[in-house]
């Protein structure tokens, strides 16, 4: 049996440089970060091959001190943490000093710094276990950093890397979170002597405009919320726009991959996203650094908090709070009150905000039915008189009220309501106000109905061109919006005549004893029954019919991944969804204009009108300046 030896210092430094380093865009991460640490405002990056032949960071900093140049490419040195410092309360990129040292382990590294009390620069190189220098050097105040041959004396883990094209994009999409979580510091980003990216800086809008670019932004809604010690900023992108391509997540301007917080992104797009599109934006999480503990992994993108459950709800509630804005009521819009007067409409709710109906419990949003405003009435041909006292069929049949069967639809040669029949061409076209429309009507978002295109699309006039209307996709929206307010406070649970039993692994019996509190809150009534055996003694009255059994296991899986559940609320809007899409009116559907009309204002009111239940658009705008150039107007 072989005696146990001590490892030299370089095996040392080489096993710790396989937890650090795993390509060429994890050292660039460590290099700029120390930069950022030493308070650079201007840092350039220049590599070759990808970073694999070298890497240079130029900074300028407050440098290294002559003295302290050989302790900085010694393992576990740093000037970001003292003994008395608590591991708690960092707030630094990096603290664990093992960065550069790692680097000399597997690669040649030479450090050029200068104090700006220092009358030159001294430079120092390390490979391999060799030391050149100190000597003196030319430079201003800051401090270069240059890798080179990395992986050169571990030829093993080099053949593991990829081609050039695929390494230079890691450290690129590298350069660009630091660029996005430090707009204060300007970046240049050069390769195989090539200028390629330039980031002056800037404020954080005009960066995330200059990485991201202006499309990014023009999709995207503004997120602003703060609840106590928490607070959160930042860009989601608009449900329709939505991919994961662009997901920024920064804790106090470090970047993360944490997956309490993608869970809390994805659960607020629940009921928002089509298909396999998956949330995007850029999020900056701020907290007090003593509940965050980002020890929890070398390379610093994995963080802990301290309490779980409260920085998930914060973030899926602000999320939340920003998605119900997405409707076309924009900025707020002029109506035409039932008895005439005229106000102006509230705009959607912003982030951080509370509606005055708000019932106060936490955690909940609140979710008032759309109101109906009636649109203006138009003059009977025959009479002169307004039909104010005759019911509408469309919101009869929206709001419960006895349905009135509406016109027979048009023929299949008649694609639009109000088009007239052959040889009717004289005569009012049914339903159609021939006089001008009002002015105030035109500042609704989505203007005035026009007509109806093969039974599916509402065609309307606003201030700034035409509006197409899916019509079974928004009234879908607006029936589920309404079945959800009306089913935000149900509660109460039915007994099973058999109780379902459930034989549960240690893990989900841990989940059970932890969070009893949360299960109870659900309506959940579980009680052991033998050591690994649960029986399910009552369920949600709205879920009746449901399997419980795999709700359930959802529900135990999210509450040991991050202390919170969704999952009996996803099960009931999933219902409720269905309900909505069976209950909205369908294609080739005949619709008046005060029907359509009705439709338009309550999309106006109603939260997240912008996509139907599954994600699908409800509307589209073409401007009048692209009908324009259709047609080849002005030229």
């Amino acid at each position: 049996m072989k005696r146990i030896t001590p490892l030299s210092p370089l095996l040392i430094s080489q096993i710790a440089a396989g937890e650090v380093i795993e390509r060429p865009a994890s050292v660039l991460k460590e290099l700029v970060e120390n930069s950022l640490d030493a308070g650079a405002r201007n840092i350039v990056v220049l590599l070759e091959e990808g970073g694999v032949r070298r890497i240079q960071v130029e900074d300028d900093g407050h440098g290294i001190h002559p003295d302290d140049l050989s302790l900085a490419l010694q393992a576990h040195a740093t000037s970001k943490l003292a003994a008395t410092d608590p591991l708690n309360h960092i707030m630094t990129l990096g603290f664990r000093g093992e960065a550069l040292a790692s680097m000399a382990a597997v690669a040649r590294v030479t450090v050029t710094a200068r104090v700006a009390e220092a009358a030159h620069a001294s430079t120092m190189t390390v490979s391999g276990g060799q030391v050149e220098g100190p000597r003196p050097a030319a430079r201003s105040v800051g401090c270069s950093v240059v890798v080179e041959d990395l992986f050169g004396h571990t030829p093993a883990r080099r053949k593991f890397l990829k081609s050039t094209g695929t390494e230079f994009g890691h450290c690129d999409e590298l350069l660009r979170r630091l660029a996005l979580a430090h707009p204060e510091v300007a970046f240049r980003l050069s390769h195989q002597g090539r200028a390629l990216r330039h980031w002056p800086a800037l404020t954080l809008e005009a960066r995330v405009r200059g990485i991201l670019g202006e499309e990014f932004l023009n999709q995207s809604l503004a997120v602003e919320d703060s609840a106590g010690p928490l607070h959160l900023s930042g860009w989601i992108l608009h449900p329709t726009a939505a991919s994961r391509a662009e997901q920024y997540l920064f804790v106090n301007g470090r970047f993360v991959r944490d997956r309490l917080l993608t869970q809390a992104v994805r659960q607020a797009y629940q009921d928002v996203l089509h298909g396999q599109r998956q949330p995007g934006g850029v999020l900056f999480l701020s907290l007090d650094p003593s509940r965050v503990d980002v020890n929890v992994h070398p390379a610093k993108t994995e963080v802990r908090f301290e309490e779980g459950q409260a920085v998930f709800r914060f973030v899926w509630q602000a999320l939340h709070k920003t998605l119900t804005r997405t409707t076309p009521g924009g900025l707020g819009f002029i109506e035409r009150h039932p008895a005439g007067g005229e106000g102006i409409l509230p705009p959607p709710m912003k982030a951080g905000s509370r509606s005055p109906s708000f019932s106060g419990r936490s955690g909940e949003l609140p979710l008032p039915p759309p109101r109906f405003v009636a649109p203006a009435p138009m003059p009977d041909k025959a009479t002169g008189s307004s039909h104010l006292g005759e019911p509408d069929p469309f919101h009869a049949a929206l709001y419960g009220n006895p349905i009135i069967p509406v016109e027979t639809p048009p023929s299949p040669a008649q694609g639009m309501v109000g088009v007239p029949r052959p040889g009717e061409e004289d005569a009012d076209l049914p339903g159609v106000e021939p006089d001008p429309v009002p002015p105030e009507r035109s500042s609704f978002p989505l203007g005035q109905a026009l007509a109806q295109l093969h039974g599916v699309y509402i065609l309307a006039q606003n201030a700034t061109g035409l509006v197409v209307v899916d019509m079974h996709a928004a009234h879908e929206r607006i029936l589920y919006e309404r079945l959800k307010a009306r089913h935000a406070t149900a509660g109460g649970g039915q007994a099973f005549l058999d109780p379902p039993h459930f034989a549960l692994s240690a893990r989900e019996l841990a989940v059970l004893e932890s969070h009893g509190d949360v299960l109870t809150a659900l309506g959940l009534d579980l009680a052991l029954r033998g050591p690994q055996t649960v029986v399910l003694r009552s369920w949600p009255i709205e879920l009746s019919g449901v399997d419980p059994e795999p709700v359930l296991r959802q529900v135990w899986a999210d509450l040991e991944e991050t202390g919170q559940s969704l999952a009996f609320e996803a099960r009931r809007h999933e219902v409720l969804a269905s309900m909505a899409c069976h209950g909205a009116v369908r294609a080739h559907h005949s619709l008046t204009l005060p029907q359509m009309n009705a439709l338009l204002r309550d999309m106006e009111r109603c939260e997240r009108a912008d996509q139907c239940n599954h994600g699908r658009p409800t509307w589209r705008q073409i401007p009048l300046t692209e009908l324009d150039q259709w047609f080849l107007r002005g030229r």
